[in-house]
């Protein structure tokens, strides 16, 4: 008989370790891993069992499924992914939300399994297990994207042979209608923020006055915003980098690289937190970190979304006895008003900076009065 080429496998029987007699068939080969050479074990009780075992391996490994997973667990491989396949080739808040994700999701329930062991199962009692807990199915929704772009990509690298979400289904989200504040409600949280003395009554009239994303108005520096024309260029957005202190990054999108011209309202409270900011840097004098941002904390610094919501603009709501919207709700804020006020949906994209129209208007037709309605008189007054 020839000899077997090297990583061709070999087969021997094994004795079995209560008993002490062969009744157990072992085939050994190898395969080439990131470390370097390891070797793979299939077992069975009979040497036809195991021949097949072991041929259906080599083949699994010489088409390139490489089956470096062993021992490796789902948390290690998540790391591995976000380390290796996420970061540095998408935006760094889409990184963080990927990172939170598989920290808080993923890894608690799923992180100890094998991954080669991962199954539909697994994925469906997670998906389960957060729903009871109360979780939003639109959140959920999002675990389920991340995990399979995940097991996508240790797929496509050979370490699993397929991909246990694609026989999963994610739960179906119901969409919210956007909850703006009405035109009044509007004027009554400036003038709260105004009398409160807040600092952050400019970002207030900003968000409002521009509809400007809340990490495009707190990356804004001082350099984007031309008070004499009274127009802001949005160039950058402020991220939060977990452990690593704050970062910018490119707007959402090409589109949201834009000018917008500023409302009167929205131009007088940035000249007056203007004076505002430079008299807090001729206080503190050499304590000020001069990073130029518009909205800065008591350092100069930037400043925490978080911080934001829960210190200012939360506290804001209630005092002035509003309801409890979301900051995001002031972008719609913005847009219902342009758009309930006649303006074209087109602009209102332009100034928003969304990807296309189709978006401003998925988003936004149910709340422009009239758009619904009159179509049937319109076609009789033009056929008259």
């Amino acid at each position: 008989m020839a000899k077997r080429g090297n990583g061709e496998g070999s087969i021997y029987q094994a004795k079995n370790r209560k008993t002490g007699k062969k009744d157990r068939w072992i085939g050994v080969y190898t395969v080439r891993t990131a470390t370097g050479t390891k070797r793979r074990e299939v077992s069975g009780k009979t040497r036809t069992e195991v021949a097949g075992k072991l041929a259906r391996a080599i083949a699994d490994r010489d088409g390139g499924l490489v089956f470096d997973a062993g021992k490796l667990t789902v948390g290690r491989y998540l790391d591995r992914w976000l380390a290796d396949s996420v970061r540095d080739t998408v935006r760094l808040t889409t990184y963080q939300g990927y990172e939170r994700i598989v920290r808080r999701h993923l890894k608690p329930t799923l992180g100890s399994i094998k991954l080669k062991s991962l199954a539909p199962t697994h994925v469906r009692g997670l998906y389960r297990e957060l729903l009871d807990s109360g979780l939003a199915p639109r959140m959920v929704q999002l675990v389920h994207t991340t995990l399979h772009k995940a097991l996508k990509q240790a797929v496509m690298d050979g370490l699993i042979p397929r991909n246990a979400t694609e026989a999963v289904k994610a739960p179906k989200v119901v969409r919210k209608e956007i909850t703006p504040l009405s035109a009044e409600q509007t004027k009554e949280l400036l003038r709260a923020a105004g009398e409160a003395r807040d600092r952050f009554e400019a970002l207030y009239a900003v968000a409002v006055g521009t509809g400007m994303r809340q990490g495009e108005m707190l990356g804004l520096k001082w350099e984007d915003v031309d008070i004499e024309r009274g127009v802001v260029q949005v160039r950058r957005t402020l991220s939060t980098a977990n452990g690593k202190g704050f970062a910018f990054g490119e707007p959402k999108t090409a589109r949201s690289r834009r000018s917008i011209k500023l409302p009167a309202l929205t131009l007088a409270a940035l000249e007056r937190h203007r004076r505002a900011q430079l008299e807090e840097r001729r206080r503190l004098a050499g304590l000020w970190q001069d990073n130029d941002l518009v909205f800065a904390n008591r350092r100069g610094n930037p400043v925490s979304r978080q911080d934001v919501i829960t210190r200012s603009f939360k506290p804001l709501l209630r005092r002035a006895g509003l309801p409890d919207v979301r900051f995001h709700d002031l972008r719609h804020t913005c847009a219902t008003i342009l758009l309930r006020a006649g303006k074209h949906p087109k602009y209102v994209q332009e100034l928003l900076g969304h990807a296309t129209i189709s978006i401003t208007l998925d988003t936004y037709s149910h709340v422009i009065e009239g758009m619904e309605g009159g179509l049937g008189d319109a076609i009789d007054e033009a056929l008259e």
